[in-house]
């Protein structure tokens, strides 16, 4: 397969598992219910436990190599400090797209360092994917779950929606590919401003969604979604 194609692959992989989660969101019925909703924060912490993976083995170490420590902390503070801002507009608006918005604002900009990574042939290219379907998978099922309830909107556009937005991957990740790889330092500041960002959203929405009162399995969620990543991280080097 050639790079390109790699991208094109890669990006969309991730990308669908957005439609993934939302149908399963839309299937899934487990009984008894304290078991369902064990099972809904469980996969929100998974969810939590990727992107934390992601950040701490892919996204951080790979952004600081191209800059010194304060400029690093710079770029890791303005995505926390984008996030937050984009947060407080979405609170302010109430719309039925925010969530679809919250899950883009985080997938275009991995997306962008996965294009940029396979052009400069990094390693990490397979692993970041990986990371990214982990992350969106949970993502999908929740903003499914919330627009279902907020909106009018039916279980199949829904779908159909998250499945258009999946587009957006291979899009950014061409982009990068042909013309963000020639700026490899550009591409290290896409890395950290995303990880700042992607710390912000999990402890705003995600951690505050796990808490479970008598309830102490979801958490694990968390651990093993981490640990996933831990795992492809060791083997890929």
């Amino acid at each position: 397969m050639t790079p390109f194609y790699s991208v094109i692959f890669l990006t969309l992989f991730a990308g669908l598992s957005m439609p993934v989660g939302a149908l399963i969101a839309h299937l899934e019925r487990i009984q008894p219910f304290w078991l369902e909703n064990e099972l809904k924060h469980g996969i929100t912490a998974f969810g939590g436990g990727a992107l934390l993976s992601a950040i701490a083995l892919v996204l951080v170490p790979k952004g600081v190599e191209s800059f010194a420590p304060w400029s690093a902390v710079a770029l890791f503070l303005a995505g926390g400090a984008a996030f937050m801002l984009l947060d407080i507009q979405l609170s302010k608006h109430k719309t039925s797209i925010s969530q679809l918005v919250a899950m883009l604002s985080d997938f275009i900009p991995e997306s962008l360092a996965l294009g940029a990574a396979i052009a400069l042939g990094g390693s990490d290219a397979f692993l970041l994917a990986a990371l990214i379907a982990m992350q969106n998978l949970p993502e999908g099922f929740n903003a499914f779950r919330e627009l279902k309830n907020a909106s009018h909107y039916s279980a199949t556009k829904i779908i159909v929606s998250f499945a258009l937005l999946a587009l957006c991957g291979p899009l950014a990740g061409s982009i990068a590919y042909f013309w963000l790889s020639e700026w490899p330092t550009a591409v290290s500041g896409i890395m950290l401003f995303a990880s700042g960002g992607i710390l912000y959203a999990v402890f705003q929405d995600i951690a505050p969604q796990v808490v479970l009162k008598k309830h102490w399995a979801p958490p694990m969620g968390a651990v093993m979604g981490f640990v996933l990543g831990l795992v492809g991280y060791m083997l890929t080097q």
